[in-house]
């Protein structure tokens, strides 16, 4: 296939400067792999992070919010604004049961976006093996839902987490909870809520998910055992979890229940604000990063180009005199960034990929996390190449326009 003459030009003026073009194409190159090793470990690390909170908690958590009382009524019936209420906040005498929660579980279950429902019974109790007691609290679920949820399964130490649907006094502990009261599968432990009466059970599994503050505390009962220890009826429900299909649509979901059920209902947003703010901080500092290796390839490849133009300056005042238009000139000089970005942008690819594959097969080994969390994201790739080119395009622009304006008469006469 025959090449434009422009084209041939520009081809020709990057083989007579090896050494410059493969140093321009290595900082693209170098700027690419940098662009995707840190993308993937960001978002591998965020993933990872997000999938960990999803352990213990749902999308959404609709429960009774204790609320306080307020002066509204007052100010709606006394109209003159000089007169002043005192008031003594207090908070509503009212159950943290959720009224009729099968009826809204019913309801919640028609909205197309939710994907799992399951009522849960919560109850702070106190845990007592011989002399020994710590304080903790009871999820009364049912397991198999829980675990279709958040994966227990992943989190067990020792045990089946389904006998707890065999066993009506069975429950399953957390590490911390185990190691604190010297407990095996199989033992029995005393627990005690603060309305009901002392309850022997059977430990029938152990679990860990390595957030301390949940081993140390937490444990699951069946749900009807759960309101048996605060010797509640089978409607008593404390908690609805809830996962959509897409998490990142909980807040707007969230509003629409708490619209429709009076409710309160938290998004895993508003739950681990902590942890979003750390992914924002995060991806600021990195694309800050990323930002700065680009630009720095960006300069390199601006100034080849630029002793480029001054090594060639009479070649480029005989081309004007031989008829090349300004924007002939200019295709020249940006169609050698362009091949410049290109050959940076697919070595960089293949670099970063091979970057990123052996840092994933770094050994952590720290609770449950086995290797360094990396993402192979096809869209970080595309965005990487997209990138590497137009850096390469606008480094290359000014230089290029800087040859367009060449007047090749002083040029020759010089």
């Amino acid at each position: 296939m025959k090449l434009n003459v422009n084209t041939e030009i520009a081809l020709t003026y990057l083989a007579t400067r090896k050494k410059q073009t493969v140093i321009a194409s290595m900082g693209v190159m170098f700027g690419i792999s940098m662009f995707i090793f840190m993308q993937s470990l960001m978002k591998g690390t965020n993933d990872y992070f997000e999938k960990m909170s999803f352990n213990s908690t749902p999308h959404i958590r609709l429960y009774s919010e204790n609320k306080v009382a307020d002066n509204h009524m007052l100010v709606n019936f006394l109209k003159d604004p000089s007169e002043k209420i005192l008031i003594n906040p207090k908070q509503l005498i009212q159950t943290q049961g959720i009224i009729n929660p099968y009826g809204i579980i019913k309801e919640v279950k028609a909205n197309p976006q939710v994907a799992n429902v399951t009522p849960q019974v919560t109850a702070d109790v106190i845990y007592t093996s011989g002399s020994v007691q710590i304080n903790g609290n009871v999820a009364g679920v049912n397991i198999d839902q829980e675990d279709k949820m958040f994966d227990v399964q992943s989190n067990m130490l020792e045990g089946d987490l389904h006998d707890l649907n065999k066993v009506n006094n069975g429950l399953l502990i957390g590490k911390g909870v185990a190691d604190k009261l010297s407990l095996h599968v199989g033992d029995n432990i005393t627990v005690t809520s603060g309305t009901g009466s002392p309850t022997i059970m059977r430990v029938i599994g152990i679990f860990a998910t390595t957030i301390k503050q949940v081993d140390d505390t937490k444990s699951y009962a069946n749900i009807v055992q759960a309101q048996n220890l605060l010797g509640k009826d089978r409607s008593y429900v404390t908690d609805i979890k809830i996962n959509i299909k897409d998490y990142n649509n909980a807040p707007e979901v969230a509003r629409d229940l708490e619209t429709m059920t009076g409710y309160k209902a938290e998004d895993w947003v508003k739950a681990n604000e902590q942890l979003k703010a750390a992914f924002k901080i995060r991806a600021v500092i990195l694309n800050s990063v990323i930002g700065v290796i680009l630009l720095v390839a960006g300069f390199g490849i601006y100034n080849i180009l630029n002793m480029t133009i001054y090594e060639k300056i009479k070649e480029i005042a005989i081309l004007k005199a031989q008829g090349f238009s300004g924007p002939a000139v200019t295709s020249i000089f940006l169609q050698q960034a362009i091949y410049i970005g290109l050959m940076g942008g697919i070595v960089g690819i293949i670099c970063g990929f091979g970057i990123t594959y052996m840092v994933s097969r770094i050994y952590i080994g720290a609770g449950t996390l086995k290797y360094l969390p990396m993402s192979f994201y096809t869209p970080h790739y595309i965005e990487a190449i997209c990138f590497g080119i137009l850096t390469t395009i606008a480094a290359g622009f000014f230089p290029a326009r800087k040859a367009a304006k060449v007047d090749p008469v002083t040029i020759i006469r010089g």
